[in-house]
């Protein structure tokens, strides 16, 4: 199975320019921790909410601050056309819970998370992918 079986082709998008407050409330009323940033069709980054709240509110930044302030640049990804079972081990590998979706030309059209693979095939790719992001490690992934 494809990632494009699983994934969620609707996704809310961000700008660098969006205010810290216009991220939250479009991740309140969506019931999401994530957002992808764009700049006109390139995606530049995340943002999360503990982004929000860590590299934001923590770092002393008020609600007007910039989603390009305090997003994740570093964006991790795959392809649409990848392997189901291959991304649930990549992710667990990475330690993400989350990866923006792209065609092979680089283009945004989902987003799949641990939660959608579970859905569609509740396979021990899932369980080796939630195991091995539950596992201690020195590095923190911010997605």
């Amino acid at each position: 199975m494809k990632v494009c079986d699983a994934m969620t082709p609707d996704v809310q998008l961000c700008t660098p320019d969006d205010t810290l407050r216009d991220a939250a409330e479009a991740m309140a009323a969506l019931g999401v921790g994530l957002l992808p940033v764009a700049d006109g069709e390139r995606l530049v980054g995340m943002i999360t909410d503990r982004d929000i709240a860590l590299r934001g509110i923590g770092m002393g930044r008020g609600p007007d601050s910039r989603v390009g302030d305090v997003m994740t640049a570093e964006v991790k990804y795959c392809f649409e056309d990848q392997e189901l079972e291959d991304i649930a081990q990549n992710m667990g590998a990475i330690q993400v819970r989350r990866l923006p979706v792209l065609s092979r030309d680089k283009r945004l059209v989902g987003i799949i998370a641990l939660g959608d693979i579970a859905l569609i095939q509740a396979s021990d790719g899932t369980g080796m992918a939630l195991s091995q992001i539950s596992r201690p490690t020195t590095q923190h992934a911010q997605l």
